[in-house]
């Protein structure tokens, strides 16, 4: 299984009148988290798009146990439990600098040929990058 992890500090506005980190604010962080796991196995976003892949967001759903606070610098554990196919599944732990688990949450992507429009298998190269994760698998 894949796992890597980003560091993200909550900026004064990214926070709400309670002083708690805006749940909205979450979504963007994961895929923060999201691509900089893909660049962490050499694998860049950007560079499948040039290639003719997109991967919009089918499904996006989080669990909140405690809210992060302005200057909180939050650390973004990202897991690929499976080797994808058509569809990609993230998993997502946030926790403090205390190392509190914050939230939970997973998204699902579909890879999408962008001159079709429909759902395609994942490019051969990102497949290939991530296999040794999931030899057991295979």
């Amino acid at each position: 299984m894949f796992k890597s992890e980003v560091k993200i500090r909550v900026r004064y506005a990214e926070t709400d009148k309670m002083g708690y980190c805006y749940y909205g604010n979450y979504a963007t962080y994961f895929e923060v988290a999201r691509v900089e796991a893909l660049r962490g196995l050499g694998l860049s976003y950007r560079k499948m798009e040039d290639e003719g892949f997109v991967m919009p967001v089918l499904e996006f759903k989080i669990k909140y146990y405690k809210p992060a606070y302005y200057d909180d610098e939050l650390t973004i554990e990202t897991t690929i439990p499976n080797l994808p196919q058509t569809r990609i599944f993230f998993t997502y732990k946030t926790f403090n600098q205390e190392g509190v688990l914050l939230n939970e949450a997973e998204t699902t992507l579909v890879f999408v040929d962008k001159n079709t429009m429909r759902p395609t298998q994942p490019p051969k190269e990102f497949i290939n990058k991530l296999i040794p994760f999931y030899k057991e698998d295979v």
